[in-house]
């Protein structure tokens, strides 16, 4: 049976200064899973607070003097402070509210109040402690309270201070959260309902992200003339957000008394993200770190919707899901996989297998769900159990990519009331045949559904949950769920360090990565005598196995922050504990037994004590400076939930998937900085390779004969010049030229600004340019910039990016391009940045091998003689005998720059005038391609 705390409502007085008592229902586990009519009942009963008016502050005859609403954020977390100073200016003593609707996800860190000079100071406290403490006070008569109650977004946190006419009180609420990204942005919502006019009345939200802000905006939705009011000033990496209306221009109308503030503050922005390998920051010893990778195609989905359509989705309900349901089969491609269930007291299946998103097939489907009477119970167990054997036969018959993402969505209005109706013996249904590869989303429409159900079943199947509200836009809160959740990039993730680098990390391992989120992960940053902490992702992509490295100085970003006025110092230390608590909770509710949620528990409170934050576990005890005056504020669970316990025989824990990264990625400590400054390494390919560098001058090595032979290329910008060519093997490497930004000592230099390799047998194309390394395999495309060291494996082809430095394409083993990246002075009125490419003598092509390059892995045979003094005395010249032709060549040096790319290396080598004439085949026009994955001598 569920259980309502004895203490409903108190009201107390103490010489003429009282507060109103009130603490809201806490809901007990349900051990049993079962529950009775009177329970539902109650849910239903509680949704009538959603309709309740909201004022900020609440009485008759008051002044409001201001109301204040500031919110730092940093890094994406946020430290919102509320503030408001009031005066009862009636003739007698009355009850004066305070009312601040905070984000759910929010936790409410303080809360001070001022009555006549009496400071009300607040601690976090273990639940228990706090009200053992406030239950003295209570005894003594003096005693006041705080209720939190819920709303569709938010929670209401609500006070009431019973106070003599004249009574100054002033008010101030702290709460902070962790800003989550959702299709691609981060929204920061400030519920702004006074109530009434206020003469001091202001909004100021303060971002800093020390990577850069890449879009800013603050939507007005307070009403039209709010239009020219709402100022957003931002810089690089800083933005500020004012809302400060004038008392006249609060009115509805010229001469009206009323507020026309009423609504939702919004602010939305998005972060600069300088290379797929994630965004890793440091400060006060810990360190966080964010992982939202873009220009990855979307992973093929496998998805059976799972639909309610028993009595109670009547009406609204099911016309908002048939209206939802037309605009997500709509998104489905052709490749991805798809079927409909349909449940009430009976379950009907669309279709008994997975069927291509074609137009046929999606058009049959809807035709369907727009038949879909509703009528009957509701039996959600059967229902789930058809839609994962959908699954399992899918997959058993290899009818499932192996890179794909499969799911199940499921949506209902309520409780299961035919076949299997035990709440906790559902969950160890699904469970027991839910297979590692499949995930479960559950959307509640409405509160007549146990939500917390829903969201155990959705967490312990690698899915999440989320509550529909049947109001007028609920289509639209479904096809939003859709659009989070409809572009799987990854699969398999996993965040490592070094090591004995950190300590405490928060959840680093992800089933599933989709666009327009984030993944955040966060510990301590153990004591060392290296500036710079290294973290390795690792992930499966379409076709694609990726390693990424993100590194950071671990004392710059406290000296900017210290800086600056307006950022939140201690946000990583919040940030990691907030995500260490909300992790805990969802822990605790999955613990198989006693022992475990105890310790949990505990483990929970001494975090939100520390951290002080208000948790389900902890309490706000509010006191005077004497501690003879006391409030509490408790953090009660949702009241709408209420099942399956999760002690004794409860369902069995989620099995820990531990990702191993590749058997080719090396993760080990990085060297100090002084050795990594010296760039890429001795050892990345032999001392001695063929290369083409700078305005291109080709140096080929030709090892038999131990000998460098040079020749420069002066064609156009524009063309595209074959170095490999290779039918046997299928691979070709290209190089388009650029020039220069202006004639320089009447010559136009031309660099290389693209190089392409393509492996034709399996359709993969790397393109290398200034910005950007990209791959694409005619299905997927895949991009990554210089800005991060990464790995990336697919079909036989292996990339590694030396962040700043060079890129390695590496095929089958036995073949291996380097690209290495050269950087001008972006002031430079000449230079642009430009690509050299090396590739050693041992790669194995076929006999069919040819290009500018190519051709030389059949050495010829070199003669050179005749050497004698030129006319240039510092180079001396000879006569080169290859190929039937006799060439007169000059001694001179040409630089490789693989270990000092600044000033190179030089390398001496027999130069061959005019183009390379004689000693390649025919003529260098011969080996300009139509496009960049061309093989030589193409129609």
């Amino acid at each position: 049976m569920v259980r309502l705390p004895l203490i409903l409502g108190l009201l107390l007085l103490h010489q003429g200064l009282c507060f109103e008592f009130v603490i809201d229902g806490e809901w007990e586990d349900e051990r049993s899973g079962m529950r009775d009519h009177r329970e539902r009942h109650k849910r239903a009963i509680l949704t009538s607070e959603e309709e309740e008016d909201f004022e900020a502050i609440r009485g008759e005859d008051i002044t409001v003097r201001s109301y204040k609403m500031e919110s730092r954020i940093t890094s994406r977390f946020a430290h919102t402070t509320v503030r408001s100073a009031v005066v009862n200016s009636g003739s007698k003593a009355q009850s004066i509210g305070f009312n601040v609707q905070i984000p759910k996800r929010a936790f409410i860190t303080n809360f001070t109040m001022n009555v006549n000079g009496i400071t009300f100071m607040g601690s976090v406290k273990e639940k228990t402690v706090a009200r053992n403490l406030y239950a003295q006070a209570r005894a003594k008569g003096k005693a006041a309270g705080i209720v939190r109650t819920n709303s569709q977004d938010m929670e209401t946190f609500k006070t009431e201070v019973h106070v003599p006419p004249g009574s100054n009180i002033e008010f101030e609420l702290h709460y902070q959260e962790m800003m989550q990204r959702r299709l691609g942005f981060y929204e920061h919502s400030l519920y702004l309902q006074p109530g009434r006019l206020v003469p001091q009345f202001q909004v100021d939200v303060y971002i800093y992200e020390p990577n850069g802000i890449a879009k800013v905006e603050a939507p007005n939705n307070l009403g039209a003339q709010f239009d020219e009011l709402i100022k957003v000033t931002s810089t690089k990496d800083k933005a500020h957000i004012v809302f400060k209306p004038s008392l006249q221009q609060q009115r509805k109308c010229e001469n009206c008394t009323g507020s026309a503030i009423d609504g939702v503050f919004v602010v939305k922005y998005d972060v600069n993200r300088d290379s797929n390998a994630g965004e890793l920051q440091v400060s006060d010893g810990h360190f966080v770190y964010f992982f939202a990778p873009t220009n990855l195609s979307p992973l093929p989905k496998n998805i059976v919707f799972v639909i309610d359509v028993s009595g109670s989705m009547w009406g609204v309900k099911m016309k908002q899901t048939v209206e939802a349901m037309q605009a997500i089969l709509d998104d489905l491609t052709i490749d991805d996989h798809f079927s409909i269930i349909d449940f009430n007291h009976n379950v009907r299946c669309w279709s008994e297998d997975l069927v291509p998103g074609s137009s046929i097939q999606v058009a049959d489907a809807k035709k369907y769900i727009q038949s879909i009477k509703p009528n009957g119970g509701t039996n959600i167990n059967e229902a789930l159990m058809r839609a994962i054997h959908i699954l399992i036969k899918a997959s058993n018959q290899g009818l499932i990519d192996s890179r794909s993402v499969s799911m199940i969505i499921l949506v209902s209005d309520g409780d299961p009331t035919v076949g299997e109706i035990k709440l906790s013996t559902i969950q160890k249904n699904v469970k027991r045949v839910m297979r590692e590869e499949f995930s479960l989303f559950s959307l509640g429409i409405g509160f007549d559904v146990d939500y917390d159900f829903l969201e155990r079943i959705a967490m312990e199947n690698r899915g999440m949950a989320q509550r529909i509200y049947a109001n007028h836009d609920a289509a639209e809160q479904l096809r939003s769920f859709y659009s989070q959740v409809s572009s799987p990039l990854l699969r398999r993730i996993s965040v490592l360090f070094p090591e004995d680098s950190v300590s405490d990390v928060t959840q680093n391992r992800f089933d599933k990565y989709f666009g327009g989120s984030e993944l955040v992960v966060a510990g301590k940053v153990l004591p060392s005598d290296i500036s710079t902490l290294t973290g390795f992702t690792t992930a499966s992509a379409a076709r694609m196995d990726l390693t990424l490295e993100a590194d950071t100085d671990t004392t710059l970003l406290d000296t900017e922050l210290a800086k600056l006025q307006h950022a939140f110092t201690g946000f990583a230390k919040q940030l990691w504990a907030y995500l260490t608590i909300k992790q805990l909770i969802s822990d605790r509710s999955l613990a198989t037994t006693a022992a475990k949620k105890r310790r949990i528990t505990q483990r929970i409170m001494s975090l939100a004590v520390e951290h002080q934050f208000v948790t389900p576990l902890t309490a706000l005890l509010v006191e005077s400076e004497d501690a003879q005056e006391r409030l509490l504020a408790d953090s009660p669970r949702d009241p709408r939930h209420g099942c399956c316990s999760g002690t004794g025989s409860g369902p069995l824990a989620p099995i820990q998937v531990v990702y191993q990264p590749p058997p080719w990625v090396q993760i080990a400590t990085p060297a100090p900085p002084s050795q990594v400054d010296k760039g890429p390494q001795d050892e990345l390919v032999p001392p001695k390779v063929t290369l083409v560098d700078n305005d291109p001058h080709f140096i080929i090595h030709l090892p038999r004969s131990d000998m460098d032979v040079c020749f420069n290329i002066d064609s156009k910008p524009g063309h595209i010049l074959n170095l490999v060519s290779d039918p046997g093997t299928g691979l070709v490497v290209n190089g388009q030229l650029i020039g220069s930004k202006r004639v320089h000592k009447n010559k136009l230099n031309t660099y290389f600004g693209i190089i392409s390799i393509y492996y034709q047998p399996e359709g993969v194309s790397v393109k290398i340019n200034n910005d950007s390394i990209s791959m694409t395999d005619g299905m997927n495309n895949h991009s990554f910039t210089w800005m991060a060291t990464a790995n990336i494996s697919q079909d036989g082809v292996r990339i590694s990016i030396v962040k700043d430095s060079h890129v390695t394409i590496t095929i089958n083993n036995n073949i291996q391009v380097m690209v290495l990246l050269h950087r001008a002075w972006k002031k430079n009125p000449v230079s642009v940045d430009f690509l050299g490419i090396y590739i050693p003598n041992e790669n194995q092509y076929s006999p069919l091998v040819h290009g500018l390059i190519g051709q030389f892995s059949n050495e010829p045979d070199v003669n050179v003689y005749n050497i004698h003094q030129g006319a240039d005395p510092l180079k001396k010249e000879a006569t080169m005998e290859v190929k039937g032709n006799k060439l007169l060549v000059t001694r001179g040096w040409q630089k490789d720059y693989r270990r000092d790319k600044k000033r190179g290396s030089d390398v001496y080598c027999w130069f061959v005038h005019n183009s390379g004439k004689g000693f390649i085949d025919g003529h260098y026009t011969d080996y300009i391609v139509r496009d960049l994955n061309s093989f030589l001598h193409e129609p």
